[in-house]
């Protein structure tokens, strides 16, 4: 294995199966991050959501995929001029992994693409020699989901960070407002249907525990994409806390447990978690405003 990879997993302490497995994604996304700042990749785009917030933010829950947004609007943009060169890369620091890109059943904003490899021939890279016949198909794919909003909502600001591993690069992302209002965007407006997105609200105790506030304007200008907002209309932080209370009230908290539980290792800071406990911290919600 290489000795940048060696050094980067010595910081996991994977116990089981699946954190082994979290841990050998959350590095090639490190790769892929590293990949595409050397392609030039954040002259145009930024990187945002809960990846962006566990890899420099510190979050501390794992987070399947990698999502960015261009800086502005461009319809010609494509993906997939970016694929050979992080092939290149993931290739080059011994993944064997293919770019393919996802086919779109209905005319979107988005742009998807999955790196994929064979998850048992990924984990005898790290756990060399070790048998994982048990618990694990010999043809499970390993796989991760980067996806583009070419048409993103204005008003998001921008941060600059740099990482030394796998290599140094720098990557553009959200600051930490606008991360903050793409976070309180997903949980008034994601359509959660059977699956409700526990990740959401554990993402949320977490900025609030940081004391981040949230960038209004943003997610005015999100709520309008998302048609729950119109042009003429103006957005308050009183309004914000009325509609995340209202959203907190429909809310199984059981459920949205289950589905971030995997993804954590103190699972007992859910156990508070209730209608009450997020009303209650939703009170000392702060906004900003790029024109403040």
């Amino acid at each position: 294995m290489n000795n940048i990879l060696e050094e980067m997993f010595q910081k996991y302490d994977a116990k089981n199966l699946d954190e082994r497995k979290n841990a050998i994604k959350e590095i090639i996304q490190e790769v892929v991050l590293c990949g595409l700042s050397r392609a030039g990749f954040f002259s145009k785009a930024a990187f945002y959501g809960g990846t962006a917030l566990r890899i420099f933010y510190g979050l501390d829950r794992f987070s399947e995929d990698l999502d960015f947004s261009l800086k502005e609007a461009d319809p010609s943009f494509d993906l997939s001029t970016y694929f050979p060169a992080l092939e290149k890369e993931v290739r080059g620091f011994g993944f064997h992994l293919e770019v393919e890109e996802k086919q779109k059943a209905v005319d979107s904003n988005i742009q998807s693409a999955f790196l994929k490899g064979n998850t048992k021939e990924h984990l005898l890279l790290f756990y060399p020699g070790e048998d994982f016949s048990s618990g694990l198909n010999k043809n499970e794919v390993l796989k991760i989901k980067f996806e583009v909003d070419i048409h993103p909502p204005k008003g998001a600001l921008f941060d600059y960070k740099f990482a030394l591993k796998p290599a140094p690069y720098e990557v553009t992302l959200y600051d930490l407002p606008s991360l903050f209002a793409g976070k309180i965007h997903a949980l008034l407006c994601r359509g959660w249907k059977n699956r409700i997105k526990g990740r959401d609200l554990y993402d949320y105790v977490f900025y609030l525990q940081k004391g981040a506030s949230f960038n209004l304007e943003n997610l005015r200008q999100k709520l309008i994409q998302s048609q729950v907002y119109h042009e003429e209309e103006e957005l308050t932080l009183e309004e914000v806390k009325r509609l995340l209370c209202e959203r907190f009230e429909s809310i199984d908290f059981d459920k949205a447990k289950d589905d971030v539980i995997d993804f954590v290792k103190d699972k007992t800071s859910m156990d508070i978690w209730s209608v009450d406990f997020f009303k209650s911290i939703t009170k000392d919600l702060t906004s900003s405003s790029i024109f403040s």
